[in-house]
């Protein structure tokens, strides 16, 4: 009878840590924030697995699909996954992982503290909570707390603070990569829309980059071409301006420019990391 209850006992062990552990429980912060998701985080090898999607826009890392392998690039890393396999690929350098990715309920599953160590993140496993610290944004030597973004509509406006380093980073990057030449200020620009006069613009959004004291240290306001006139009437008038309010200074910017920064921001608020401000619309 001892040998029976010997042999389920073994058995049952077997099968237990055959199988990952479900981490329902397991809080993942990144910068301070909860990163919730739509599948759960679990535990193999000892290793906590989160989706791709947690590290790719909590990270700031840019993802790249090819077949079955993904690459993530943040600043000047590039690491190369394949699914079910060990072997990554740092920067040309092959390293083993002691975990394998796996796609689970249609979810590329990768273990996050090598991710975000490679990212250069520091990450502490501390009372079923995984904390990930990113580096802040530094702008003139000085570290950026986060970003205060206005933005008005018909009636009333809406100031809120983006607090992610990743994403203070990558919108910080966005304005300088997308910025073009040097431009006069336009002959009409305001926050409310112009109809009478073609080749006005309208201020879509104002983004303030705040030290740690609370101040302004770069301030950026896009513009948009009102289009509601004949399409002769705007000819020659570039659709996106943006104006560096700390210089006094106008630039061209690009349409993709002004896109990604929207993406970056309703990503940022889908994912904890926008806390409102002020709101008078009405």
């Amino acid at each position: 009878m001892k040998k029976v209850f010997s042999l389920v006992f073994f058995v049952s062990i077997l099968i237990f840590t055959s199988i990952p552990t479900y981490a329902a429980s397991i809080q993942i912060k990144v910068d301070g924030v909860v990163i919730s998701s739509d599948v759960n985080p679990e535990i193999r090898n000892n290793r906590t697995m989160v989706p791709l999607r947690v590290i790719s826009e909590n990270l700031g890392a840019k993802v790249h699909w090819s077949n079955s392998e993904v690459t993530l690039t943040k600043n000047d890393m590039q690491v190369t996954l394949k699914q079910n396999s060990d072997t990554v690929i740092k920067n040309g350098n092959t390293e083993l992982l002691d975990v394998k990715p796996y796609i689970k309920n249609g979810r590329t599953f990768v273990p996050i503290r090598f991710i975000a160590e490679t990212f250069d993140c520091y990450v502490n496993y501390k009372d079923l909570t995984v904390t990930v610290d990113t580096k802040p944004l530094v702008i003139d030597g000085k570290e950026v707390n986060s970003i205060q973004h206005e933005y008005r509509m018909t009636m009333g406006g809406i100031v809120q603070q983006i607090k992610g380093n990743a994403y203070n980073q990558a919108i910080y990057d966005t304005f300088i990569e997308n910025r073009g030449k040097k431009v006069d200020a336009p002959a009409y620009y305001s926050w409310h829309f112009n109809i009478d006069q073609p080749g006005s613009y309208t201020k879509v959004g104002q983004y303030d980059f705040m030290n740690t004291e609370g101040k302004s240290m770069k301030s950026y306001d896009i513009y948009t071409l009102v289009e509601a006139f004949p399409v002769e009437a705007l000819a020659g008038y570039p659709k996106v301006l943006i104006h560096d309010a700390t210089v006094n200074q106008w630039y061209l910017f690009t349409e993709t420019g002004l896109q990604s920064i929207n993406d970056l921001v309703n990503t940022a608020s889908n994912n904890g990391f926008i806390k409102i401000i002020s709101n008078t619309v009405v």
